[in-house]
C-alpha cells in the first residue's frame, strides 16, 4: 500500500513539470479582446497565459498582444492578427533551436531572441504570400486579407 501511495504521489507532483515543458512563451501584454487558443481550446489572453507549440494567437478589432518566448524573442500583435506557433525548440545545450510560425493575417512585431543570435537560419515567419527567414534583430511585417 506504501508503494501505491508513494507512486500516486511522485505521478501527481510530476505532472505540472511535464506540462511546464510544452510551455515556450507567455503572454506579457494584452490590450483588447485577445485569444490564446491551445489544442482548439480557446482561453481569453491575460499576462501570464501559457503559450504552448501550436498554440494560435489571436487578436479582435483595436486589440493588442504581446508575447515572450523562453529564448527571450519577443513578438507584439496589433489589431485582427492570428498567428500561429508552428514548431518552437530551445535546447541550446543540444543544439537544437528552432522557431517557426505562420502569420495567416494582421501585424507582427519581431525581435529576436536567442535562437535567432545563435542560429539565424532556425527561424522563419510563413506569411500567405511567401516565408520570411529571419537575419536581423527586428522586424515588422503586415499581412493583409481580401
Amino acid at each position: 500500500m506504501r508503494h501505491a501511495l508513494a507512486l500516486a504521489a511522485l505521478l501527481l507532483f510530476s505532472v505540472p513539470a511535464l506540462a511546464d515543458d510544452a510551455v515556450v512563451g507567455y503572454v506579457k501584454t494584452v490590450k483588447g479582446d485577445a485569444y490564446v487558443v491551445t489544442g482548439g481550446k480557446p482561453v481569453k489572453a491575460a499576462v501570464g497565459t501559457p503559450v504552448q507549440s501550436g498554440s494560435v494567437l489571436k487578436t479582435g478589432s483595436g486589440a493588442s498582444l504581446g508575447v515572450t518566448f523562453k529564448d527571450n524573442t519577443v513578438m507584439s500583435f496589433g489589431p485582427d492578427t492570428e498567428l500561429t506557433v508552428d514548431d518552437y525548440v530551445y535546447a541550446p545545450n543540444q543544439g537544437n533551436l528552432k522557431l517557426g510560425a505562420s502569420l495567416a493575417k494582421g501585424t507582427l512585431a519581431y525581435l529576436s531572441g536567442a535562437i535567432a543570435k545563435i542560429k539565424p537560419d532556425a527561424v522563419a515567419v510563413k506569411t500567405p504570400t511567401g516565408t520570411i527567414g529571419v537575419r536581423g534583430t527586428h522586424f515588422v511585417v503586415k499581412v493583409e486579407t481580401d
